[in-house]
């Protein structure tokens, strides 16, 4: 994706491993990633689901896309160039909280299955876990929460996901909330109980 820059860098190895913060924390580090479209309902379950497990006295953080953007990636925009990186950065964040034993949700259109892959690959085995919020554009278009898709009909938005610019549903996301048909509290439980079976939590 991007290429090393910087010279005369060294990886510094630390003194407490990952597996001894996990040990801390009584969990594993893994990271959430909500994919979908806008409106679907991404950051709402990320947060309901962080909640929840900071309820059951887990430490968990959510990364939201917007939230983001108003940050650490203030300088990109929509182009596919800057989505590429947008997801990248947020991909070795998301890592270095993992490694920290954290317990991360995102909430992230992050439309291409390559993106996510990145991501993937990054954490390894168990610690992304793909959650696909799959919502039909007719659902998501009707809650609109944001006027959105409103203003991506008359073009006032170019490139706007599902309607001017692509997204490619995941092939094989580790959890597929049906959020034309489940609720809320269903979707939670769905994460919840696929972290159980998994010894996340």
């Amino acid at each position: 994706m991007t290429n090393q820059k910087a010279t005369n860098v060294v990886w510094h190895e630390h003194l407490v491993s990952r597996e001894e913060r996990e040990g801390l924390l009584k969990q594993k580090g893994a990271v959430l990633w909500f994919t979908g479209l806008s409106a679907c309902g991404k950051s709402t379950v990320a947060n309901e689901v962080a909640h929840r497990l900071h309820n059951m006295g887990k430490l968990t953080y959510v990364l939201d896309g917007d939230n983001i953007r108003h940050g650490l990636n203030k300088n990109l925009g929509f182009s596919p160039e800057d989505r590429e990186e947008n997801i990248r950065r947020i991909s070795e964040v998301s890592n270095l909280f993992a490694d920290a034993g954290v317990i991360t949700t995102t909430a992230f259109i992050s439309p291409y299955r390559k993106d996510r892959d990145f991501c993937r690959e990054l954490l390894g085995d168990g610690r992304f876990i793909e959650v696909f919020v799959k919502a039909s554009v007719e659902t998501c278009e009707g809650r609109d929460p944001k006027g959105l898709y409103k203003k991506a009909r008359s073009g006032e938005i170019p490139q706007f996901t599902g309607i001017s610019a692509p997204y490619e549903e995941p092939n094989n996301a580790e959890i597929v909330l049906d959020a034309d048909n489940m609720s809320i509290d269903d979707e939670v439980q769905a994460v919840l109980d696929y972290l159980k079976e998994k010894k996340i939590i």
